[in-house]
């Protein structure tokens, strides 16, 4: 069984891939032409003990992509080399003091328009060139997809910034709100803007962030790595 919070990221981006893969309890995701981690890492159970390791790293080899695994606290048990650390917050909002948006205007878009907001998202990511890939993978996968909504934030008639919104449904232990773990912001005032309308459309909301901006009630760190067996 994932913990808790790679099952968050996973039911947030499994519908948005290419491929899923369940080996073990380990659940792997795949989109070609895609740069985002979650889309293409194999999500690790904190027990390992029915996961066919060698499998996992057959499998990426076999598709010509790097061993990445995504955690729940530090690789510690097999070797790897640590890419990236993701914070994922519950009831993230802007940090105190950071801009409330002033001048930036945020709106629903539909998937009709994913290619201004792709490119504002890549490019708050330092990627540009990947916006294009994308664009067309969400196009084609936020078809008929109401529990999604992607945003888009304005400053002077021009998309700056870019967030994607996923209705959570209350039930058991689940509180409902919203999640929103990819989203791309230039600055502090188009983040602000930008998380406030996704909190706008249901709390409670849980923000992925690379950075300590967001703030919440409950923090956990996400550790990306690729494996070296």
């Amino acid at each position: 069984m994932l913990p808790p919070v790679l099952a968050d990221l996973l039911e947030f981006h499994a519908p948005l891939s290419t491929v899923q893969r369940e080996q073990g309890g380990a659940v792997t995701l795949l989109t070609p032409g895609v740069n985002v981690l979650a889309l293409n890492a194999t999500f690790l159970p904190a027990d390992l003990g029915e996961v066919d390791v060698a499998a996992v790293l057959d499998w990426h080899e076999g598709q010509g992509v790097p061993p990445l695994v995504a955690t729940a606290g530090p690789l510690t048990t097999l070797p790897g080399r640590e890419v990236a650390r993701v914070r994922v917050t519950r009831a993230g909002t802007a940090r105190e003091g950071a801009g409330v948006g002033e001048g930036v205007v945020v709106e629903q878009v539909s998937r009709l328009h994913l290619g201004p907001w792709a490119e504002a998202l890549t490019r708050a990511h330092g990627t540009p060139g990947w916006g294009a890939g994308l664009a067309r993978q969400l196009a084609a996968r936020l078809e008929g997809e109401r529990v999604f909504v992607p945003l888009s934030a304005y400053r002077d008639g021009e998309v700056v910034g870019a967030l994607l919104w996923q209705a959570r449904a209350a039930g058991g232990e689940a509180a409902g709100g919203g999640a929103a773990h990819l989203w791309g912001a230039p600055d502090e005032e188009v983040e602000g803007a930008l998380l406030a309308a996704a909190a706008g459309l249901g709390r409670p909301l849980q923000v992925s962030s690379v950075h300590e901006t967001v703030t919440g009630i409950e923090r956990e760190l996400v550790h990306y790595s690729v494996l070296e067996l």
